[in-house]
């Protein structure tokens, strides 16, 4: 077991292959069984890897996608220039929709594509280094667009790694010794391009030889807390204990957690905040139970075209990940099953939204932080005013039919 107070080596989760051709990642749907890395090389194989849970975590994805709608152009580089940007766009398209809930998907789909549009350029939102030369639109060949569009992907996972570590730099003080904290799903390295949204402070108090001890929610259906959390805790020597969802309440009870930290895969405007399905409940419990409950993500997760939580769209998920498990048929085919992959914390129960900007506290005003990522386009949001609705669907879970799937 490591000891507190050294510096931690973490995965990296997300990464370019060693010959540049392929997005490397670690297949998160063998862990902690197995460790085993891919190459992802075509669209398919990404937008499998992401709907598929292969690569999960809200900046993960965003990564993922954009290194892999780069190899994915790769083999059409020889097209004529209106074809490959034609294939740019549908390839876009494709990976912007794999996961609807996550905005730093679309964000960093959005991002790549503004990066080479007319009349060329990068995103007035690069703002982590200066943004390097581009040739105009007219005189760019695919061969040099597919160059900067590998340029900005880089940028994403760079830009990821130092947000994770400002992350955690701006928890650290949140966090006192001997704590006790409990988290669900994983948010850690695993989630991200560094060490972590929710698990980065974690990590960087462990390194300070403060003597934290984490509690992880097993987080069903798919048990990303005991799978994955437990396991990246484990291997760098970081006490970890894997509780049943419904433990948590209890050890609150018990006065045994003495704070709980959170990733998100969406942040509205008024700091509602979309994360794994089971948050909204702990976030119950911590309130009524007085215990602070704080929410970890990157700016890039900030959505400022939502007004509330109530406009996130929730994605909904295969009825198998609940009516089978375990290797056998755990749920009668007659009965329906609701499968939603997130639920929606009110901002009124998080004590503190911890950003790469800082620490954010209500009333949150989130004007300047991750200025320019707005994920809806300037389109969908006036024609979503135009039919009366809202941009996103609305977080209430539908109850399917039998045999949904």
């Amino acid at each position: 077991m490591r000891h507190c107070g050294l510096p931690m080596q973490v995965i990296e989760a997300v990464r370019w292959s060693p010959d540049g051709g392929g997005v490397r990642v670690i297949d998160q749907t063998k862990l902690p069984e197995q460790f085993e890395e891919l190459d992802l090389r075509t669209l398919e194989e990404v937008c499998e890897a992401i709907l598929g849970l292969v690569v999960r975590g809200a900046p993960a994805i965003g990564i993922a996608g954009a290194m892999g709608l780069v190899v994915s152009l790769q083999p059409h580089a020889h097209l004529p220039l209106g074809e490959f940007r034609a294939k740019l766009a549908e390839h876009a398209a494709r990976l912007r929709e794999t996961r609807p809930t996550a905005v730093n998907l679309s964000w960093a789909i959005d991002r790549m594509v503004q990066r080479v549009s007319e009349p060329g350029g990068p995103p007035q939102s690069s703002k982590y280094s200066a943004p390097p030369e581009t040739l105009s639109s007219s005189l760019r060949t695919p061969s040099q667009i597919l160059a900067e569009l590998r340029q900005e992907a880089s940028a994403i996972l760079a830009e990821d790694r130092a947000m994770c570590r400002r992350i955690g730099e701006h928890g650290l003080p949140l966090i006192p010794a001997n704590s006790h904290i409990l988290t669900h799903c994983n948010a850690g390295a695993l989630a991200t391009g560094g060490i972590g949204t929710a698990l980065a402070p974690i990590y960087m108090a462990a390194e300070a030889g403060r003597n934290v001890e984490v509690f992880a929610d097993e987080t069903r259906p798919l048990f990303q807390g005991s799978r994955l959390t437990a396991w990246e805790l484990s291997r760098v020597g970081i006490p970890v204990t894997v509780l049943a969802d419904s433990v948590a309440a209890s050890l609150m009870r018990a006065g045994r957690v003495d704070l709980v930290i959170v990733g998100a895969d969406r942040i509205a405007a008024n700091g509602d905040v979309a994360n794994k399905i089971g948050t909204y409940a702990v976030a119950v419990a911590a309130r009524y139970h007085g215990i602070p409950f704080y929410v970890a993500a990157p700016s890039s997760t900030f959505d400022p075209t939502l007004a509330s939580g109530d406009e996130i769209e929730i994605e909904q998920r295969a009825r198998s990940e609940i009516a089978n498990g375990f290797g056998r048929t755990i749920a009668p085919d007659s009965a329906r099953v609701a499968n939603p992959a997130f639920d929606i914390t009110p901002a009124e129960l998080i004590t503190a939204i911890i950003s790469d900007t800082g620490v954010h506290r209500a009333p949150y005003d989130f004007s300047g932080v991750g200025d320019g990522q707005q994920c809806i386009s300037a389109a969908k949001i006036v024609a979503a005013k135009k039919s009366n609705r809202s941009v996103c669907a609305s977080s209430e879970v539908p109850i399917p039919a039998p045999n949904s799937e």
